[in-house]
């Protein structure tokens, strides 16, 4: 259950995050309402070093100059500051950074300390405060290799003429490029000025407010978030990038190359927001863009407010796979606007937009393509659960334990089974009821963070209404907090994927190639190549490959399919085709269970894995190397890809 709100501001600088004397919810200059930090102990993020409760973050000021020759980006990191009288230190993330001075609002020096380094958190950056400290001024650049940013040579982008720069956040990445409380729960506005050579442009997480200007022989870009958003969500891409418009209020932005075939494909994205505010209420952002990223881009998508960041491999000619689009655009409700506080309840994030995005698929595209999407993450969910450490019972609960995973693990748990939570409450309560609820708590939590326990509480107050009948049906808790799959899940038509199904029968015992293979869907067909047994015959593989001409198919994810199905039976044929897919992308959906399966079959996959890697890995971000990485040191039995939807 929320607190009440003459509660909220319990010891005023707890919750909202004001000084002790200054009563209420405050705001700031930015003009955003100071979001809450929460208290309890399941709100407690232990991939961050912060102590919000002592000393927060509230408004962000960057001033920075991007360097391609040295791979830096540099300048000032200016943080509004709000702390408890008496605090003598504030504590921030810091990964790699190099700081050259932090002075106060005064232009007075502070002392700082950076402390001894983790492989994943990186140090803590701790700042002496004075009473009076407002606002501490940080002059820094990040390190050529910070594990949040990607320099592309202009031989890996489309167009070849120019570099590229991308970042990518999520999880706790941007503390390798921004000194700041790099935690989900401490939600900060913030502002950039960005410099960039000539001839480039520089696009962010954020409305531009003005147009660009030249000054020096340089762009200067600026952007403003006035919403207080989690520090992931501060995104930056620079390159050779043009616009084209989609609707009043959407469009997409790609290299130029890139851009006739992104318009095409991602047509329907006004038509996509409309459907999202009919059912989750209005979009609160602004515009709604799409910024498609060269392949090395290692997610399908990454829900950065305003502009949503893609992988080109989402672009099949077809439409086949915007529903990547309609996921990210679902975390504009699930994930930007109510954030999960610590990732120990990702979920709330991707499970919430992973059954968002399905209503909108079904709101364009119609029911039956929303159900074939469900059943396919339907038996995603029970390979996740069949994959789970027989050692961590807790590995498939939706609220985790810090100690069984780390903040960059978005295993499918969180999406699929988060989806199916959803979904089956929805059977349950039914659709208009459970549409009315979600609404309204997308509004009551906006621009806030929250837990698995305010979502149970809210749930209870505003739709079982203490009905114990309803209570007992819906099993929240043991959806929650225990592993499995509740008895009680929805499901959808059990004939969903009849045809497909039955073919897959046929061809399994006597290699019947299936003749409806051209009028199918893409879901038709990844459930019938995920169906397939994982041993076949060379001859079986052979028909596949003659009759649909696999090795060759533009569609990333029936590709995938097959590649995943012709490494489990050690086809030769397929060879070529790998070592082109594997190097010409960088989506860790794809290209780490590929590698891991190819290194763990030593005899035939690893010395293909071991000469196609060195090639693959410079255009791959380090999201995905630090991944990829020890597999080829020594680790022979390398674990499961944990890369989630995304």
């Amino acid at each position: 259950m929320r607190l009440p709100t003459r509660l909220a501001c319990l010891g005023a600088f707890a919750l909202c995050g004001c000084h002790s004397h200054q009563p209420g919810a405050a705001r700031q200059a930015s003009g955003a309402a100071v979001a809450p930090i929460l208290t309890t102990s399941d709100a407690v993020d232990d991939q961050t070093y912060a102590r919000p409760l002592e000393a927060r973050v509230t408004h962000l000021t960057l001033d920075l100059d991007v360097d391609f020759d040295t791979h830096r980006i540099g300048g000032t990191a200016a943080l509004d500051i709000r702390h408890r009288p008496g605090a003598k230190v504030i504590v921030l993330d810091d990964n790699g950074l190099e700081i050259d001075g932090i002075a106060d609002q005064h232009r007075k020096a502070l002392p700082f300390k950076v402390g001894a380094r983790d492989p994943k958190l990186g140090s803590p950056l701790a700042v002496a405060l004075r009473p009076d400290t407002s606002r501490i001024v940080i002059t820094y650049k990040s390190a050529p290799d910070a594990g949040a940013l990607q320099w592309l040579t202009p031989q890996q982008t489309a167009g070849g003429k120019m570099p590229f720069l991308l970042s990518q956040g999520e999880a706790i990445e941007n503390r390798s490029w921004i000194p700041t409380q790099d935690s989900p729960g401490i939600r900060q506005s913030w502002e950039a000025t960005i410099r960039v050579p000539a001839g480039m442009t520089a696009v962010m997480s954020a409305p531009r407010p003005e147009q660009p200007i030249t000054e020096g022989g340089e762009g200067v870009f600026n952007f403003r978030m006035d919403h207080p958003v989690a520090s992931y969500m501060i995104a930056l891409a620079v390159g050779d990038i043009a616009f084209r418009s989609l609707g009043p209020r959407t469009g997409v932005w790609a290299e130029p190359a890139t851009l006739p075939a992104a318009a095409a494909e991602f047509s329907d994205t006004e038509k996509m927001v409309s459907a999202a505010e009919k059912l989750y209420g209005p979009y609160r952002w602004g515009r709604y863009d799409v910024l498609v990223l060269p392949p090395s881009f290692p997610f399908g998508g990454m829900e950065n407010p305003n502009m949503t960041f893609l992988t080109p491999t989402v672009i099949a000619g077809d439409k086949s796979l915007v529903n990547v689009v309609a996921h990210e655009l679902a975390h504009s409700w699930s994930g930007n606007l109510a954030t999960n506080a610590t990732w120990n309840d990702g979920w709330l994030n991707e499970g919430m937009a992973t059954y968002a995005e399905r209503r909108i698929v079904e709101a364009l595209y119609g029911e039956k393509q929303a159900d074939e999407q469900i059943a396919l993450g339907i038996d995603t969910l029970n390979d996740a659960i069949a994959a789970a450490p027989a050692g961590s019972p807790n590995a498939t609960r939706l609220h985790t334990n810090p100690k069984d995973k780390g903040a960059d693990d978005s295993g499918e748990i969180a999406y699929e089974k988060g989806s199916a939570f959803l979904r089956t409450i929805e059977a349950i309560v039914g659709r208009p009821a459970f549409d009315g609820w979600l609404k309204g708590y997308f509004n009551r939590h906006a621009f806030q963070p929250v837990t698995s326990a305010m979502f149970l509480a809210d749930i209870r107050q505003n739709l079982v209404k203490g009905d114990p009948a309803l209570e007992n049906k819906l099993m929240l808790d043991r959806w929650v907090y225990q592993s499995g799959i509740p008895t009680n899940m929805a499901r959808p038509p059990a004939d969903t994927f009849a045809d497909q199904d039955k073919a897959v029968r046929a061809f399994a015992t006597r290699s019947a190639v299936p003749g409806g293979w051209g009028s199918w869907t893409t879901d038709e067909r990844l459930r019938f190549l995920n169906r397939l047994p994982r041993k076949l015959p060379t001859s079986a593989l052979d028909a596949l490959q003659s009759s649909f001409r696999l090795n060759e198919s533009r569609n990333s994810e029936v590709r995938f399919a097959w590649l995943d199905l012709a490494v489990a039976n050690r086809y030769d044929p397929v060879v070529p085709s790998l070592q082109q897919f594997l190097t010409s992308q960088g989506r860790g959906k794809f290209v780490e269970p590929l590698f891991k399966r190819l290194a763990a079959d030593a005899a035939w996959g690893a010395p293909i894995a071991r000469r196609t890697y060195p090639l693959a890995r410079r255009r791959y971000h380090p999201v995905v190397t630090r991944a990829l990485d020890p597999i080829f040191v020594d680790n022979p039995t390398p674990k499961a890809s944990k890369n989630g939807s995304k």
